[in-house]
């Protein structure tokens, strides 16, 4: 479940519960899977304590790892939750003044870079590449390689997959005449003849995520620069002074006028809400939305919705952004390495990630390729499993620099003005240039 990852600070109620519920469900079923789940021939002992720091959108996921793992072990795991957005400074500040209150740190990949350069994470190379019960191999390679490297070393392994499909409302469509749209000219073109045609019903051809938050406003961005560029993104420095910059700050400004109200008021939370309530002809989201879509018990479109690829843009191409994910890494400072090592391990195993993508709640993405190929995860969500084979060949990532999240700041708040009218579109990108190019 992805509404717990996409808010930066605090739980709404609606949240809380279906996080709680989730969990539960997950804890009850750990044990079944625990010991096979890791696949990590642990060796460590039941009296040891492994202090591990999980970021807020992850809770759930991280009870279900405590839970598998202790029972797998014998080993006490002890989570500390934090806001996604207090991870990175915590981890450093722990590196850095010696505290040690952490062994295991889970990241938002983005940041690898600064955790990297800031010492905060272990070099995790050499155990990776020989340890073959990893079988990195197995990893979807730009998932692996955005979230993990940096300046050619491994710093940790990824946990949680994420990218995002286009979803819709397949009676909306069909009621006026369109189709799912290839190109974003068409997605325009279908969003505006929807929203003039039933506005008046409370009825909107896309809902769009422009909340300030770097998973909603940053993720619309993302979505059109990835499918708009014709070669890879810059992970270091993407070029906002690009063709594919301007279309895709241009398309954002061109649809938001057809899309439900306020999109610079809309979250994943509130565009959720309206999508499921049938209200909504399409919406971009994370792969497991799906599973929420067809659940008669929160869904009106169960069994009336479907995912594509994002359209492409003009000389663009499908892609995959990967939009928010995460990893797992070793505190420099963990006083049992190994102990910590076998933790990322376990969590980030073939097993434990098939467990966790076919459990609703858990708010985790496919990370490895045995997952996407499985027949329980096809079977759990095929519509989105077509879907996402489809463009993870080409899944572009944000920038994961040191630099990397004073980036993305800047570009989500002049994108924010963008939206709320306060810049055009070319101002705001020229903005955010010349903001990257001061740091």
């Amino acid at each position: 479940m992805k509404i717990q990852r996409r808010i930066s600070t605090g739980i709404t109620n609606s949240r809380a519960r279906r996080v709680a519920m989730a969990a539960a469900a997950t804890l009850l079923a750990a044990g079944t899977l625990a010991a096979c789940s890791g696949g990590s021939g642990s060796t460590t002992s039941g009296s040891k304590t492994l202090r591990v720091l999980i970021a807020a959108p992850q809770e759930g996921a991280g009870k279900a790892l405590q839970a598998d793992y202790e029972k797998s072990t014998g080993t006490k795991v002890k989570i500390t939750v934090v806001p996604y957005d207090q991870i990175q400074t915590k981890a450093i500040l722990d590196a850095q003044s010696g505290a040690n209150q952490y062994d295991v740190i889970q990241y938002w990949y983005t940041s690898v870079g600064a955790l990297a350069q800031a010492d905060a994470l272990d070099d995790l190379t050499g155990w990776v590449d020989k340890d073959k019960d990893i079988d990195k191999s197995d990893f979807i390679a730009p998932i692996y390689n955005a979230y993990t490297q940096y300046k050619g070393k491994t710093y940790g392994l990824p946990f949680d997959g994420d990218t995002h499909l286009l979803y819709y409302n397949k009676k909306i469509l069909a009621d006026n005449g369109v189709k799912p749209p290839t190109t974003w000219d068409e997605y325009l073109a279908d969003v505006k003849k929807i929203t003039d045609a039933n506005k008046s019903k409370g009825i909107y051809g896309a809902v769009m995520m422009g909340d300030k938050s770097a998973f909603n406003i940053g993720s619309t961005f993302f979505n059109r620069l990835a499918t708009f560029s014709s070669s890879p993104i810059d992970s270091q420095k993407p070029d906002l002074t690009s063709p594919a910059a301007l279309a895709a700050a241009k398309s954002m400004v061109d649809a938001a006028p057809y899309t439900a109200p306020s999109p610079s008021q809309i979250g994943f939370d509130q565009a959720l809400a309206l999508f499921l309530s049938g209200k909504i002809g399409m919406m971009e989201a994370w792969t497991d939305l799906g599973t929420f879509a067809q659940d008669p018990s929160q869904s009106k479109i169960a069994d009336n919705w479907g995912a594509v690829p994002l359209p492409a843009g003009a000389g663009g191409k499908t892609a995959a952004p990967l939009d928010a994910g995460w990893a797992l890494g070793v505190s420099p400072s963990a006083p049992d390495q190994d102990a910590a090592k076998d933790f990322v391990k376990f969590a980030t195993s073939k097993a434990e990630n098939l467990k966790l993508v076919t459990t609703t709640g858990s708010g985790v993405d496919p990370t490895r390729t045995s997952t996407l190929e499985s027949d329980k995860y096809k079977s759990f969500t095929p519509v989105v499993a077509a879907a996402l084979t489809q463009i993870l060949g080409n899944a572009q990532s944000w920038p994961t620099s040191p630099n990397a999240p004073k980036m993305i700041q800047s570009l989500n708040d002049n994108l924010a003005q963008m939206l709320q009218g306060s810049l055009t579109p070319q101002q705001a990108l020229d903005a955010t240039e010349k903001a990257w190019d001061a740091l």
